[in-house]
C-alpha cells in the first residue's frame, strides 16, 4: 500500500499543527490574583475595587470594574483571591470577564467564581462578602494593569 505525498504532507502538517498547539498550551502559565470590589445595585449594578496580581514573583496593581444587569440589589464588599491561569505575560490577565450567577448576602457570605476573557485566562475566585446583597444576574468585570 502506497501513500501518496501530498495525503503525507498533509499528515505530516496536521501532526505539527496539534503539536504546536500542544506545546503553547503547556507553556502558560498562572498567577496569583487578590483584590477587593465594592457593589451596589438595584436591577442595574456598578462595581470597582483594586488588588493586585502577582506573576513571576513580580507584584502588579490592578483596578477593578463591572456592571451587572438582572435581579440584583443591595450593597456590598467582596475580598476575591486566587488564581488566573493559561497567561504567557501580565497583560493576557487584563481585559473583560463574564459571568452569569447568583448569590446573596446578609451580614457576612461567601462567594466562588469562574470566569474566563477573550485572551482565554481564566479567573478561579474565591471571595468573602460584607453587606446585603441578592443577585441573580449577568455581570462582568474588566481588570486593568494601573
Amino acid at each position: 500500500m502506497t501513500i501518496s505525498s501530498s495525503f503525507r504532507s498533509l499528515a505530516v502538517a496536521a501532526i505539527a499543527t496539534v503539536a504546536v498547539g500542544a506545546a503553547s498550551a503547556a507553556h502558560a502559565d498562572s498567577g496569583t490574583i487578590r483584590f477587593a470590589v465594592y457593589k451596589a445595585a438595584f436591577f442595574v449594578g456598578g462595581s470597582g475595587g483594586e488588588g493586585t496580581l502577582t506573576f513571576h514573583g513580580r507584584t502588579y496593581p490592578i483596578s477593578i470594574g463591572g456592571v451587572s444587569g438582572g435581579f440584583a440589589f443591595g450593597v456590598s464588599k467582596t475580598y476575591f483571591r486566587g488564581t488566573v491561569r493559561h497567561i504567557r505575560r501580565v497583560r493576557d490577565a487584563t481585559g473583560v470577564y463574564g459571568a452569569a450567577g447568583g448569590g446573596g448576602a446578609l451580614g457576612k457570605g461567601a462567594q466562588v467564581i469562574v470566569m474566563t476573557n477573550d485572551k482565554g485566562a481564566t479567573l478561579e475566585l474565591t471571595g468573602r462578602q460584607v453587606g446585603l446583597q441578592v443577585n441573580a444576574d449577568l455581570s462582568g468585570m474588566a481588570i486593568s494593569l494601573k
